[in-house]
């Protein structure tokens, strides 16, 4: 017994799978334009309340202190809105990749030169357990970067009174795996299970793009993460990174 539509059932899937992504580039287009299209106007409030705190900053009447409290209010709001904003503006870069050759032992050991000037003045001991002779990976440097600070700095904030951050890089089969897992507060597993939903936060303050951005950046290198945590435990994240076969390699020079 034959089917007739069977042959056309990949095409049709294929068909499906390009539309959807020409509608999310079309939205995230949209989306990154809109971002931009607002922080033009808030850094010119920012810049109109800078000068108003140098032309009100030298007089002393009481109402004017009132005042200024109220600016710098606004000011802190402002602030805040930008933050949200270049979170956002990342994760909607966050699938647009460069990739090149890469030594990931060399990216990490960068990548912590740079952080270990924070990591000791929050009292934050960095310990990397690297295997040697790990294959090369054809990956944008700049992103993975960006995926190792989001991830030390909620590690960092999980540990308010300082403690460990371990990092782990070894081959497992076809794949490359890195943790990094630390002391901190940990979070309930079903907190773990939303980690990188969008705008899901843990942290009063936190806008909710930061993981879900990790995420995203990992997945568009055919890759995974995943997160295990429990509460006063501490936290365990872990990359999954594949390893492209020499032939691939090759075709990508």
């Amino acid at each position: 017994m034959t089917v007739p539509h069977s042959e056309s059932a990949p095409q049709i899937l294929q068909g499906d799978l390009d539309r959807f992504k020409r509608q999310y580039d079309e939205i995230a287009a949209l989306a990154g334009g809109l971002a931009h299209e607002i922080r033009n106007p808030l850094s010119t409030i920012s810049l109109n309340l800078d000068l108003l705190f140098e032309d009100l900053g030298s007089l002393q009447d009481p109402s004017v202190q009132r005042m200024m409290r109220k600016l710098a209010t606004i000011q802190k709001e402002c602030e805040h809105l930008d933050d949200i904003l270049e979170a956002f503006l990342q994760f909607t870069r966050a699938g647009e990749l460069s990739r090149e050759p890469c030594q990931l032992n060399a990216l990490i050991r960068d990548f912590l030169e740079f952080y270990q000037p924070e990591a000791k003045l929050f009292n934050i001991d960095i310990r990397p357990h690297l295997t040697a002779d790990l294959p090369t990976l054809q990956l944008d440097a700049r992103m993975i970067r960006q995926v190792f600070q989001n991830l030390v700095r909620n590690s960092q904030q999980a540990m308010p009174d300082g403690g460990l951050i371990e990092i782990q890089c070894f081959r497992r089969g076809d794949q490359v795996v890195i943790e990094f897992i630390d002391t901190g507060c940990g979070v309930s597993a079903a907190a773990a299970e939303k980690m990188f939903t969008l705008f899901f936060s843990t942290k009063n303050s936190g806008n909710g793009l930061g993981l879900p951005t990790v995420r995203k950046i990992i997945e568009a290198h055919g890759g995974t993460i995943r997160c295990e945590s429990e509460p006063g435990r501490g936290t365990r994240m872990t990359l999954i990174l594949p390893v492209e076969s020499r032939s691939a390699q090759s075709e990508n020079c």
